[in-house]
C-alpha cells in the first residue's frame, strides 16, 4: 500500500494570518485577544481517512504569503474560499484547515451550513447570526431581534476575538457570507461552496478551486477506506474502481465501505459486478457504485434509504427515522446501522445539543436515493413515509409546547401516538424547549411539506408550537414563511379561528422585522373576524381579546402609545367578562406600560401596582418580577427611590433564582442608575461592576459569590 501522506507543520510560522499547506499541523494568527466570554468549538471530529492535496495546499501557502505581504497587519480577516463539484471533498478540507487554527485562534471555532436555513434560494442569515451569538455566550433574551441589529451585535462580539469561522454552502458573498464576517483582522474565515462567489474580492481571499482526486490519490484513499493491505494482487482492478468513482471522495468512501463488506470476493470480481451494473443501467461514472451498495442492503434498509431521500429537513434524528420507516424501533435501528456501515449515512453532531447526533445523507447519496425511490418504491411509499414523519413531529412538538408553555390558547387537535413509534422523553420544561430549538428547521420544513401534500390541518397545527419557540428566538425569516403558510393552510381548511390565530402569530415577526404595514393588515383582518366570532359564541371572546392585544402591541412597538390604549382596554374588558385572571393581569401591565409611555406616571404606578399584586397572587414568578421592575422604574421617575430600590432588589433576587443573566444585568444597571441619582458613586460602581462581570460570564456559569 502506498505510504500515507499526513498533515503536519515543521517549525512554527508566525504571521498575523496563515494557512500552512502541504503538511499542516498548526496555523498561527497573532493579535491581542480580549475575549472573556465562552469559547465555542463547533467543528466535528477529524474524519478517519483523508487524502492530502499537496498541490492545492501549496497554492494556499503561496497565496497567503503574498496576501500578508511580510509582517504587515491585514485590514480584515483572512478568507479562504474552497470551491468545486459536489462530493469533491470541499467541506472536509475546510474543516481540516480550520482545525489547524485551534491553538492560534483561542477564542473558538464557529460553523454554519447556510443551506440548512435556505428557503427558496435565500439563506436565513438572521437565524445564523442568532446561533453564532448564542455560541459566543450572548444570553438568549439579549440577542437583538432585527438583522441589522444582530449584525452590529455580532461585530461587537467578534471585534476582539480571534476566531475561525467555517461557512458551508455559500452561494453569494455580498448579502450572505459578508454579513457573517467577524470584525477581528486576526480571525480566519473558510468559505465552502460550489464556486467562488463572484462578488468576493480576490484581493482579500485565497481562492482554492478543488478538482477530483488524481488517480493515484483516489487509489490511496480507496485502499485506506477498504482496509486492504495487499493492493498489488490486482492493481488494475483497484485503479479501474477508483476511476469509476470519478475521483470524488464521497463516492470513494461508499465504494471503500462496499469493498470492505465483501472483501472475500476479490477486486476483480467486485469490479466485474460494477461493470455489469454500468452496462445494464447505462449510467455514468458513480451510479454503479451507489447501485451496487444499495442492492446489497436488506429490505428494510433499502426502504429507509428511499424514504430518507424525501425527508424535509437537512438532517433527521434517529428517533424520527423510526417514524419514517414505520415498522418499529428494532427494525429502524438495524436499518440505520446497515446504512451507516455501508457509508450511505453519516452521523453528525447536533450543533444545538452536544449530547445528540443527527443523520445526514451526502448530497450525491440523497440524489441517488431519490432515483431509487422513483424506480423501486411501492405505490404510496414516499407519501406514507412523509405523512408518518409529519404526524410524529407534530405530536412531539405539541407535547413539548404543552410542557414548556403550560396551559394556553391553542386550537389544533392533539395528534395521537404512532403505533410502534416511541415518543421523545421530555424530563422537564428545559428539555422540551431545547427539543423545539434543535428541531426548528425540521419543523419549519414540515409546515411547508404538509401544506404541499394537502395536509392543511397539520400544516397550521405545527405553527402553534413554533410560536412558543419564536417567543424565545425572534428574528428568524423562517417564522414569517411558516406562519404565512400556516395562515393559508387554515384558510384552505376553512378553519376561521385557526386563521385568526395564524394572522396574529404572523404579525409579530413582521413587526419585529419593521414591516409594520403588513403586520397591521394581518391584524386588521384578524380583529374583524374575531369580533364576528365573539358576537356568536362566548368561547371565542378570549381569541378576540388576544387579537386586540396584538393590535395594541403593534402600536406600542411603534411608540404610538395613545393608539394602543383603546385596544388594551377593550381586551381587558373581555378578559374580565370571561373571568381570565392571567389575561386581566397581563393587560393591566400593558396599560401601565402605555401610561408610562404617555408620561401619565401616577396612572402608570396605579396600573402597574395592580398588575404586580395580581401576578404575585397568581404565583406567576416571572411576571411578578417583570411587573415589579416596571413599577420600580415608574416610582423612581416619581421620586420614590426607596420604594423603587425595594422592587429592584426583589426583581434581582427573582432573576438570580431563575439564573437569568440578562435580567440580572438589566436590574443591576437600573440599581446603578438609582444610586447614581442619589450621588452614591461607590454603590453605583459596585452594581455596574457586577453587571459587567455577568456580561462577560459564559452562559450557564455558577453565581458569583461576591455579588453585591
Amino acid at each position: 500500500m502506498a505510504e500515507e501522506t499526513r498533515n503536519s507543520v515543521a517549525g512554527q510560522a508566525r504571521v498575523e494570518s496563515l494557512v500552512q499547506a502541504n503538511q499542516i499541523g498548526s496555523v498561527y494568527l497573532h493579535g491581542a485577544s480580549e475575549s472573556s466570554g465562552q469559547i465555542p468549538y463547533q467543528l466535528p471530529l477529524e474524519i478517519q481517512h483523508f487524502e492530502n492535496r499537496e498541490g492545492e495546499q501549496a497554492r494556499v501557502l503561496r497565496a497567503t504569503e503574498d496576501w500578508l505581504d511580510g509582517e504587515s497587519v491585514p485590514a480584515r480577516a483572512l478568507i479562504i474560499s474552497i470551491s468545486g463539484l459536489t462530493g469533491v471533498g470541499k467541506t472536509t478540507l475546510g474543516f481540516r484547515l480550520a482545525r489547524r487554527f485551534k491553538e492560534s485562534c483561542p477564542d473558538g471555532a464557529l460553523y454554519a451550513d447556510l443551506d440548512e436555513g435556505r428557503r427558496d434560494g435565500t439563506a436565513d442569515i438572521s437565524d445564523v447570526l442568532r446561533q453564532m451569538l448564542r455560541a459566543l455566550g450572548v444570553p438568549r433574551d439579549e440577542v437583538e431581534r432585527s438583522l441589522t441589529a444582530r449584525r452590529r451585535q455580532y461585530l461587537d462580539e467578534t471585534r476582539h476575538r480571534r476566531l475561525v469561522v467555517v461557512l458551508d454552502n455559500v452561494r453569494r458573498f455580498e448579502g450572505e457570507a459578508e454579513l457573517l464576517m467577524p470584525a477581528s483582522a486576526g480571525s480566519a474565515v473558510v468559505l465552502v461552496g460550489p464556486r467562488t462567489p463572484p462578488d468576493l474580492d480576490p484581493g482579500v481571499a485565497v481562492e482554492l478551486p478543488l478538482s477530483p482526486l488524481t488517480e493515484d490519490h483516489a487509489v490511496r484513499l480507496l485502499l485506506r477506506i477498504a482496509g486492504d493491505q495487499t493492493p498489488a494482487a490486482d492493481p488494475e482492478a483497484v485503479a479501474e474502481l477508483a476511476r469509476l468513482c470519478a475521483g470524488l471522495p464521497a463516492a470513494l468512501r461508499v465504494a471503500g465501505h462496499w469493498v470492505r463488506r465483501h472483501r472475500r470476493r476479490g477486486w476483480a470480481r467486485l469490479l466485474a459486478g460494477l461493470t455489469i451494473e454500468l452496462q445494464r443501467n447505462g449510467v455514468p461514472e458513480t451510479e454503479p457504485v451507489w447501485n451496487a451498495t444499495y442492492h446489497d442492503l436488506g429490505g428494510p434498509a433499502r426502504t429507509l434509504y428511499r424514504l430518507l431521500a424525501a425527508e424535509p429537513g437537512p438532517a433527521i434524528s434517529p428517533q424520527a427515522a423510526v417514524a419514517l420507516l414505520g415498522t418499529g424501533e428494532d427494525a429502524a435501528e438495524e436499518a440505520l446501522e446497515e446504512l451507516e456501515d455501508a457509508g450511505l449515512l453519516d452521523l453528525v453532531p447536533d450543533l444545538d445539543d452536544d449530547r445528540a447526533v443527527r443523520l445526514r445523507m451526502h448530497a450525491l447519496v440523497r440524489d441517488h436515493a431519490r432515483r431509487r425511490a422513483a424506480t423501486d418504491g411501492a405505490d404510496g411509499e414516499t407519501a406514507s413515509g412523509r405523512q408518518r414523519n409529519i404526524f410524529w413531529h407534530l405530536r412531539q412538538a405539541q407535547r413539548a409546547d404543552e410542557l414548556a408553555a403550560g396551559e394556553r390558547m391553542t386550537f389544533a387537535a392533539r395528534m395521537l401516538a404512532l403505533p410502534g413509534t416511541p415518543d421523545v422523553d421530555f424530563p422537564g420544561k428545559t428539555a422540551a424547549l431545547h427539543w423545539l430549538h434543535s428541531e426548528r428547521r425540521v419543523l419549519h420544513s414540515c409546515v411547508r411539506v404538509a401544506y404541499d401534500a394537502g395536509l392543511y390541518a397539520e400544516s397550521w397545527a405545527l405553527c402553534e408550537p413554533l410560536w412558543t419557540h419564536q417567543l424565545d428566538h425572534p428574528g428568524s425569516a423562517a417564522d414569517i414563511d411558516s406562519f404565512t403558510i400556516g395562515r393559508e393552510a387554515a384558510l384552505h381548511a376553512e378553519d376561521v379561528p385557526a386563521a385568526i390565530r395564524m394572522r396574529c402569530q404572523l404579525a409579530r415577526p413582521l413587526w419585529e422585522s419593521e414591516r409594520f404595514a403588513e403586520a397591521g393588515e394581518e391584524l386588521k383582518v384578524a380583529v374583524r373576524a374575531a369580533a364576528l366570532l365573539a358576537s356568536d359564541d362566548d368561547k371565542y371572546r378570549k381569541l378576540f381579546a388576544s387579537a386586540l392585544e396584538f393590535r395594541g402591541r403593534l402600536q406600542a412597538e411603534q411608540g404610538k402609545w395613545s393608539a394602543a390604549v383603546p385596544d388594551y382596554r377593550h381586551s381587558l374588558r373581555l378578559h374580565q367578562q370571561i373571568e381570565n385572571p392571567y389575561g386581566e393581569m397581563l393587560l393591566t401591565y400593558l396599560l401601565g406600560q402605555a401610561s408610562a409611555g404617555l408620561g401619565e406616571l401616577d396612572r402608570s404606578a396605579e396600573e402597574l401596582g395592580i398588575a404586580h399584586t395580581m401576578a404575585r397572587e397568581l404565583k406567576r414568578e416571572r411576571m411578578t418580577a417583570r411587573t415589579g421592575f416596571a413599577l420600580g422604574r415608574v416610582l423612581l421617575r416619581l421620586g420614590r427611590a426607596a420604594e423603587a430600590r425595594q422592587l429592584y432588589e426583589a426583581a434581582l433576587d427573582a432573576a438570580r433564582e431563575r439564573r437569568s443573566l440578562s435580567e440580572q444585568v438589566r436590574v443591576l444597571e437600573a440599581l446603578a442608575g438609582l444610586y447614581r441619582e442619589e450621588r452614591d458613586e461607590d454603590a453605583a460602581e459596585r452594581y455596574l461592576a457586577a453587571a459587567r462581570a455577568l456580561r462577560s460570564r459564559p452562559t450557564g456559569s455558577p453565581p458569583d459569590p461576591s455579588r453585591p
